[in-house]
């Protein structure tokens, strides 16, 4: 443990590892805690003083134990804790912001017992990040989201650096509008200067966030969420034109925005529109489609929608036969 902390941490620290390890020993306390045995039974004698029941038990399987009775100990987070914390409940609880609902009072209490320095940032994400929660959770570090919302709050122009799903890095300057949680990802929906033109990010792909001294202001009447979807399928490295044999609202069930744009051919069919990163996530969503389709654009999911049909073919194939011992 680090020398300089005060003996109410330790103390805590303390009560913690006895909470953890019923039965330990002074000795071994001594050693978690980085201090003399003295100094343990100190610490144990401060938690008794605050009315907290340790009791002891003399002997080889003896050792301290917290006794009945004890009242909750005082909230005592990291800032990287407190930060998982409330992202963790946004992952799974839209209504984590509402004070209204047990989650977003539960949070409530546990922000108001931190020390400011450490509830400020988790404020921050808290209150500047719009959920739209779902499965498949990809939590981004703390630290990055922190500083992404951070920096929305202030109005403040970053660098980030960023690396796509197939390996592809580059650094980009962007004004951040809002942290979006979407289906349990985390994405960074912003103005990009060396694209000139909105994008979206995934926030678990940010490696590094550097603040800048210019300064923006949001688009009048932004949706986060909305605006999320839209843009969604813009900007990616592979395109995507895809004709739908079906109107363009009745598409819209089988394709939602992320995956592209609708724009109606006719009154029977519709093209999908967009750019993609993952051709073959895009391919296994066209295969869910219970209309005729066809791929006219983009190389890349031509060949992958190719690919994964010769695989399901094959798949209904019957196996080859064996041959017996002896045949010819």
């Amino acid at each position: 443990m680090a020398g300089d902390r005060s003996p109410t941490a330790r103390a805590l620290t303390a009560l913690e590892l006895i909470q953890d390890s019923p039965g330990i020993t002074a000795e071994r306390l001594a050693e978690r805690l980085g201090v003399s045995e003295r100094a343990a039974r100190r610490y144990v004698a401060i938690l008794r003083e605050a009315e907290i029941p340790i009791d002891s038990v003399r002997g080889p399987y003896g050792g301290y134990r917290v006794g009945r009775g004890l009242r909750p100990p005082p909230v005592v987070f990291t800032a990287a804790e407190a930060l998982a914390l409330v992202m963790a409940a946004l992952d799974g609880h839209h209504d984590a912001d509402d004070v209204g609902t047990p989650v977003g009072s539960a949070l409530g209490k546990v922000v108001r017992s931190l020390p400011e320095s450490v509830a400020a940032p988790v404020r921050a994400v808290r209150h500047g990040t719009a959920p739209a929660p779902g499965p498949d959770a990809l939590r981004p570090d703390p630290a990055t989201a922190a500083a992404l919302v951070q920096a929305r709050a202030a109005h403040r122009r970053v660098r980030l650096a960023y690396r796509s799903e197939n390996g592809n890095a580059w650094e980009a300057v962007v004004d951040p509008w809002a942290v979006v949680v979407r289906h349990g990802r985390w994405y960074l929906l912003c103005y990009s200067h060396g694209a000139q033109a909105r994008r979206a990010f995934r926030v678990d792909r940010i490696g590094g966030v550097e603040p800048q001294a210019e300064t923006f202001s949001l688009p009048a009447g932004l949706d986060p969420v909305a605006e999320l979807e839209a843009h969604l399928a813009q900007g990616w490295e592979f395109e995507v034109v895809v004709e739908v044999r079906a109107p363009a609202h009745r598409a819209r069930a089988w394709l939602p925005p992320d995956l592209g744009r609708l724009e109606a051919v006719d009154g029977s069919s519709c093209r999908l529109v967009g750019t993609t990163s993952n051709p073959y996530w895009i391919a296994e969503r066209l295969a869910a489609v219970p209309v005729p389709i066809r791929v006219v654009g983009g190389p890349e999911l031509h060949a992958t929608v190719r690919s994964l049909g010769r695989h399901m073919l094959a798949a209904t194939e019957a196996p080859p036969r064996l041959r017996s011992p002896g045949s010819t």
